[in-house]
């Protein structure tokens, strides 16, 4: 329902296993690294362990990717089996037939001569049971018995059982301590951080078609304190506040979409008890009160003083040279003029270009409009029906989404949509036009300001979008095992973006990944010396000679 609004041709919060989405965290990685081990010569059994929706599953899935092709496999999901119903379950898996109504005795004779069948011929045998706290110690001593059946280098049968932490508890039972000794491998995998959170979303986005962050930096954090950082009750979230970002018709995801989603789906949370509530209401009661007298004296001249402050800032600027008007151009072309000179000694004219001011602010709170006016940068349309990023892919332009500050945006050089805010923490948009160094002009719909650095920062929320035309197809990934011709591109690249000369290299050597990890840090990214798609795109961005700049100046700032 929503996936057009966003750009996406997928839904990408889906809980079902979908292997496209599959996400390796660090964690991840690291427990299957254990598994893989605990596969090796030895065999034996295997734990993996983690609470509820962390991604046991997933791991288990990439495990099975790996395990070699002269390698059988038996996948058991429901362990809640007596012995017998154990063993015909692995019969049956493997593919061995038995009789009606068959012993223990004969469906372990059986099982033994396959294992030993298999090992003649070369053939590895793996037993993977998931959710196998719910195995009885009676199906876990029978399960050690099976792998009595060795050589004097290995195991017939290794067996991997993955749980939650109650399987560590059970396993400590005296009566089970023969086959924990067995226990040649064991990972307890944990929830995900805040920053894997961040790339977990970020990748499931991609994953469905939409390679721009669509979630705030504080929502990601929201994200994190209600999931605990388990990938399971994240999508959950996710889906919920992507609903209400669509029905409000808002881009990007914030923060307050993700508690109110967090309230929906986990019920209510931090809420305060009975006892508590008279007095936490009373307080509440005064600060409002007290809040509501302090705005209501100020309000009426905070809007004026940063109006004042934007349009008279080439007072304090007389360095930069910047346009002796601020010019307000309306729809019929005609402008309203005001010397800064005027600006100082005539207060009716200063009113009025503040009246104006505060008027386009209120007008400006449509998406679609600020848009259109960057469309209209670029020499587009915006396309009726489609999204702002699925109208740019028409046209052969690419949009991209980022959080960060004035800094951010005047170093990637490119007009930009903003989300702004004014004193009441009303939202609107605006589109920065052009660029004289510590002054932008403002689009604000038809309307056009030239603001200075500080009325900005005060009133930008974090979050702009910018389109760009990209000059080719970008490779997936660019690391240590990729071709010499993509090493030495990502090195012209970071050169050029530094302005030093480019070194001729050989392979992906430890200066190259330095250089690598330092632009990642400067513009927010993992620092993980890979160049995945958001630092090839990060990079693209400053290479591109496609399009409007804000300014023609080469140096980013």
């Amino acid at each position: 329902m929503y996936k057009a609004f966003y750009g996406l041709n997928d839904n990408p919060f889906s809980i079902a296993p979908n292997p496209h989405y599959m996400f390796l965290s660090d964690r991840h990685r690291e427990a299957l690294a254990h598994l893989t081990y605990g596969l090796g010569e030895t065999g034996g059994f295997v734990l993996l362990t983690g609470e509820v929706g962390t991604g046991k599953t997933t791991v288990s899935r990439c495990l099975l990717q790996q395990i070699p092709e002269n390698t059988d496999t038996a996948f058991i999901l429901n362990p809640s089996l007596t012995e017998l119903e154990l063993l015909a379950t692995l019969c049956d898996e493997l593919e061995i037939k038995y009789g009606e109504n068959p012993t223990l005795k004969q469906l372990t004779d059986l099982i033994s001569t396959y294992l030993l069948t298999n090992h003649k011929n070369a053939r590895n045998t793996v037993l993977i049971i998931d959710e196998a706290q719910h195995l009885r110690s009676e199906v876990l001593e029978q399960l050690r018995l099976l792998t009595n059946l060795e050589t004097n280098t290995k195991k017939l049968l290794q067996v991997i059982l993955i749980g939650q932490p109650e399987l560590q508890q059970l396993l400590k039972r005296q009566d089970l301590r023969q086959l924990a000794q067995r226990i040649t491998a064991r990972y307890h995998l944990l929830p995900l951080n805040k920053d894997e959170i961040g790339l977990y979303v970020l990748h499931r986005l991609q994953v469905a078609g939409r390679h721009e962050p669509l979630f705030t930096r504080k929502a990601i954090a929201a994200l994190h304190k209600h999931s605990g950082g388990i990938p399971r009750l994240t999508n959950l979230l996710c889906e919920r506040a992507l609903m209400a970002g669509y029905g409000q018709a808002k881009v990007p995801i914030d923060h307050k979409m993700v508690n109110q989603a967090a309230v929906e789906v986990l019920g209510d949370i931090d809420a305060p008890s009975d006892k508590r509530w008279p007095f936490v209401a009373a307080t509440a009661l005064v600060l409002a009160f007290g809040l509501s007298f302090y705005l209501f004296n100020r309000s009426a001249n905070d809007d004026s003083l940063n109006s004042n402050t934007a349009l008279a800032s080439n007072q304090t600027q007389q360095s930069v040279n910047p346009p002796a008007l601020a010019t307000i151009p309306s729809a019929t072309n005609q402008s309203i003029t005001a010397s800064t000179s005027q600006l100082q000694t005539s207060p009716p004219v200063v009113n009025a270009q503040q009246q104006i001011l505060r008027q386009a602010m209120l007008q400006s709170s449509s998406i679609d409009n600020a848009f259109a006016g960057l469309f209209g940068l670029w020499n587009k349309q915006p396309i009726i029906g489609l999204s702002a990023c699925q109208a740019a892919q028409q046209q052969d332009l690419a949009c991209y989404q980022q959080q960060g500050n004035w800094y951010s945006i005047m170093r990637l050089n490119y007009p930009a949509v903003v989300y702004l805010q004014d004193a009441q923490a009303n939202v609107f948009y605006g589109v920065i036009v052009e660029r004289q160094v510590e002054q932008i002009l403002l689009q604000l719909g038809e309307q056009q300001f030239w603001v200075n650095k500080d009325w900005f920062d005060r009133h930008f929320s974090g979050t702009f979008e910018i389109l760009w035309q990209p000059d080719g197809v970008l490779p997936r990934e660019i690391g240590q095992s990729s071709s010499l011709a993509q090493v030495q591109w990502l090195e012209n690249s970071l050169a050029s973006v530094n302005k030093r000369r480019a070194r001729l290299l050989t392979q992906f050597d430890g200066e190259l990944e330095q250089q690598l990890m330092q632009f990642q840090r400067q513009h927010g990214l993992k620092p993980d010396g890979i160049a995945g798609n958001q630092t090839l795109v990060q990079l693209n961005l400053y290479l591109s000679q496609q399009g409007p700049r804000l300014s023609a100046s080469s140096e980013r700032s």
